[in-house]
This record gives structure tokens, sequence and C-alpha cells, in this order.
């Protein structure tokens, strides 16, 4: 049971007509309620120097009635119609991003098709997904997924066929991330270089983050191919940071730095700075301990309670990061090689969040694993 949500960004776009932070419709969603590090209700904080100003807080907009299950990724295509994996299911499903409303406008979601070889179980199932930099020539999606043996990732073409979008046949491109019940990592990306990054879990392998020849506990860069970038600090190897323990957030900021969202053990949940061979820790530290030889995380909640941080999306040099157990939302400035405080919002009021995507149009979705079904939340930003 779940709901998904979209976000109207007017901070970059000069969108007017926003309503005051607070309000809402009568009868409608509660409002957002910010929690800080300076309230007693917030436990993250910046460990690099912080000083930004606090980002625009987010405001309840309408609704989309879609009736997803266990949503994961979504990606949107050139023309706003948004791809959503559903975890358990192994199904791609397909939703009109113009169906958003305040009156919660919106039919259920199309299916695209079902990826074969989707084994689900525990955190693992059809998880990630990426539209190909050349999607426009090439129709190609990627999905990682939980196979019988392994964490995968396959390309399909996604056809279109009586103006309905089929899925086409598999072609998997790189096997053997570990896979467990739980820790499965599962998020990918293409990056401003046009290779794919993927962020992977330990599979509760504790040997794995450390050791570069192993794929768990890692973010690994590769060719649209499946095969190592070139100019990979290891050479000839996949793995591009080392040292994670679950990885589930991947976004860039306007000056094309990586960014990652990590889950901790029962402490310091994790924002990191990401650089080619930099070694995270774990499991021999978490969080920002200043132990030599390891890079210290940006932000760090101490907590993971509440964090759990997935989804991750970087507009405007801010940082969206959706709260899984700590069900909010996390918004926080970032300059340079510095991350501001962040600020959580709807705390407790949508349930776990799971996956934040900027659409074509300037809104950015959020899913949300919820005890409520077949809604959809629409937000937006003060100006």
């Amino acid at each position: 049971m779940l709901a998904a949500a979209a976000l109207l960004l007017t901070a970059c776009i000069g969108g007017s007509g926003t309503p005051p932070n607070g309000s809402s419709t009568a009868g409608g969603p509660p409002p957002a309620t910010a929690t800080s590090p300076s309230s007693s209700a917030a436990v993250g904080g910046s460990t690099s120097g912080g000083g930004q100003s606090a980002p625009a807080p987010p405001t309840v907009a309408g609704r989309i009635d879609a009736g997803l299950r266990l949503p994961w990724s979504a990606v949107f295509l050139p023309d706003g119609t948004a791809v959503i994996s559903e975890r358990d299911t192994g199904l791609l499903r397909s939703v009109n991003s113009g169906s958003a409303s305040s009156e919660g406008a919106g039919g259920p979601a199309g299916t695209i098709g079902q990826v074969p070889g989707v084994v689900p179980g525990g955190e693992g199932g059809l998880l990630g997904l990426a539209l190909s930099p050349d999607f426009a020539a090439d129709r190609y999606l990627y999905a990682y997924f939980t196979a019988a043996g392994d964490n995968r990732i396959a390309r399909f073409r996604l056809n279109e066929a009586a103006g309905a979008l089929k899925l086409g046949s598999p072609e998997v491109i790189f096997t053997g991330i570990p896979k467990a019940s739980t820790h499965d990592g599962g998020r990918i990306r293409f990056g401003p270089d046009g290779y794919l990054y993927v962020g992977t879990g330990d599979a509760q392998r504790r040997e794995q983050p450390q050791d570069t020849a192993a794929l768990g506990g890692k973010i690994l860069r590769l060719t649209p191919e499946g095969r190592p970038a070139p100019g990979n600090p290891f050479g000839e190897n996949p793995v591009y940071s080392l040292g994670h323990r679950n990885v589930q957030g991947l976004a860039w900021d306007s000056a094309g730095r990586l960014w990652a969202s990590e889950f901790g053990p029962n402490v310091n949940d994790e924002l990191n700075l990401i650089v080619p061979g930099g070694n995270y820790g774990w499991p021999e530290v978490t969080g920002a301990p200043r132990r030599p030889g390891f890079l210290d995380a940006k932000v760090v909640w101490p907590s993971t309670a509440d964090s759990s941080p997935s989804g991750l999306e970087i507009v405007c040099d801010t940082a969206y990061l959706g709260a899984l157990r700590g069900q909010r939302l996390w918004v926080l400035s970032l300059k340079g090689e510095f991350a501001g405080d962040p600020v959580g919002y709807f705390t407790g009021s949508y349930g776990r969040i799971r996956s934040v995507s900027l659409a074509p149009d300037g809104r950015l979705w959020v899913l949300s694993n919820n005890q409520n079904p077949d809604f959809a939340l629409v937000l937006n930003l003060a100006g």
C-alpha cells in the first residue's frame, strides 16, 4: 500500500501562486511542519560547515490517484509520462504526470510489462530504473533487480504500439552483485558524463565493502553496455567508491559533484559527497569520526529512526531526501563541498518515502510506501 507524490519546484523556474508556508485548503492534507537541528524533534546535522540559508518549505498542492503497489523508482519519458517500478510485482507502471490536480484527478497506473526473472524477497525485487541518455534514439530503459542468485542490471527497449508502451526483451548487461534479504542497494542513475552509476549494498557480507575486488558495499561506474567505465580509479574495475553499507540515493549538484544517501546500522545514516576511489568507512566506521584513511559523511543522522534515507534528488543545489523510518522529506542546501543543516517536512504525515525524482516539467515526484492506498500527494515549494 502506498502513495506517490509530486513537488512543484518554483525556486528554479520562477513559478507563482504558491500558497504561503503552512497553508492548506479546507478539508485538505495537513500543512508542512518543519523540524530542524535547532528544534527538539530534529536529529540531523551538517558536519561540513553548514551556514547555508534554509531551503524554501514545501506545501501541499494536490494529489494523483494511481493505485501503485510498493513503488521503488520513477523515471520520466520525454513526454512527461512517469515509468515506475513495483518492487514485489516486478511490474513497470506508467502514470500520466499531467493528471495531478488539487481535486485528486488521475486514474490507475497503466502496465507496461513485467520484468522477467525478478525474484522478490525482503528488500529485494524490482528496484532502480534509469533512462538512457540517448533515449530518444535508442529507447533503452535500464533496471536493477534481484534475480535467483544475484542482483543484476538489464536494459529493455520501450516500444510504442497503438499508443501504448510495451516492454522489449531484456538484455542483461551486468551480473554478480550480491543479494540478501536486506542491504541490496538498488539505485541506478546516469551521470553527467554519460556513464551508469550503481549503488550497491553489502548484502550482509561485512568483508565486501573494503574489498575492491567485490561488488557489495560500493558505488559502481559502468558504460551503457555494462563494462567498467574508462577512468575508474582502480583500473579495469567497475568500483568507483567503497566502504558503503547500503546506498539508495544518487544525485549530482550544479557543478557535477556526486552525492549519495546511505543507511547506517542502528546509528549514523549519512549523506556523502562522493569522490573517485573514496573510502567511506563501512564497516570500520560510520558517520564522521575524522579517522585517517576514511572520508567523513557531510550530513549525519545519529538515529536511524529519524531518517533511513532512500531516494535523493538535487535541484538548484537544494537536496531532497526521502526518509523511510523517519517518514519525512529532508531538505538541505548545498554550497560547493559543504552541506547545510537538514530540515524535515511532513513528519509522520505521508508514510515512508522511498524515491524522489525530478520530472521534465519541473515537478519533484516523491514515491511513498504508505498505509493509505490509491492516492498521491502533490507538493510545491514557495518561491
